[in-house]
């Protein structure tokens, strides 16, 4: 899980310091690598390539790439840093969600650490100028989406298998953000041109360790160290970016990873 973390701080650090290309040319390299490496995979374990549940798989491929676009956008904002903290919001809509369309139920304690959590998104907003706040308003958009596609996913289950879902995902941005840099592209010098494919080659690592640890040990035993995700990308945003926080943002941001850890707790403890 760690190096699952490292993965994935390692590409939003990058996207972070691509910010003078389009939003559509990094999604693009951001799937475009991955979906190399899906294609391969399905490829040599001859697995069908358009699944079985297709409607719901492009659906999840829709939404996936929305919320990535938005995220995206919303990094030209705010530092990296906030901006995978409040990503992080995305199991609480999720829960919000769960309980609309599958009523399932969430105890008061629940609702007390989401709060929390959401008194430190209020803290990040609120110390934000104008154009910072749209760049948060995206973020929580994106963590929206992202709680929507966690329960595409839940639907679709074991009907379909992973490799294949994460194709559907990378073949649409890839066609979405292809599409998209036909009108915003800028040609990347030689080193650049690394950095963009290396998008696809973290982001499908990211994801390939994440779904090893869950396969692998308990669920409330690997979740919590998702977010060593924040950790990794403060310290690669401070040193290598040279951003900055202050320490309402910092709080912010820890308050929210209290909160959504206490959530995991409770759940694993008390149900």
């Amino acid at each position: 899980m760690i190096l699952s973390t490292l993965s994935f701080a390692v590409m939003n650090a990058l996207v972070k310091y691509l910010i003078n290309y389009h939003t559509f040319q990094l999604v693009f390299f951001r799937s475009f690598g991955s979906l190399i490496i899906t294609f391969s995979i399905l490829k040599s374990k001859n697995i069908p390539l358009l699944g079985n549940q297709k409607t719901l798989l492009l659906i999840r491929g829709l939404v996936g790439v929305s919320s990535m676009i938005l995220f995206f956008l919303g990094i030209q904002s705010i530092g990296v840093a906030s901006s995978v903290t409040l990503r992080y919001t995305s199991p609480i809509f999720a829960s919000i969600l769960a309980v609309i369309f599958l009523k399932e139920k969430i105890k008061i304690p629940q609702w007390t650490f989401f709060f929390l959590a959401f008194f430190g998104v209020y803290l990040i907003k609120s110390f934000q100028p104008l154009s910072s706040s749209i760049g948060v308003l995206m973020i929580l958009g994106a963590a929206f989406l992202s709680a929507i596609v966690y329960l595409i996913i839940s639907r679709i289950g074991d009907n379909d298998h992973p490799v294949t879902i994460v194709h559907y995902f990378m073949f649409i941005a890839t066609l979405v953000g292809g599409i998209g840099s036909i009108f915003f592209w800028k040609t990347p010098e030689f080193k650049e041109l690394l950095l963009l494919i290396s998008l696809g080659f973290f982001g499908f690592f990211g994801q390939y360790y994440m779904t090893r640890a869950f396969q692998n040990y308990k669920p409330h035993l690997v979740a919590p160290f998702k977010y060593v995700e924040v950790f990794f990308t403060f310290t690669m945003s401070i040193f290598l970016l040279d951003e900055a926080y202050d320490f309402i943002q910092i709080l912010g941001a820890v308050l929210i990873i209290v909160g959504l850890l206490l959530n995991i707790w409770y759940k694993f403890r008390f149900n």
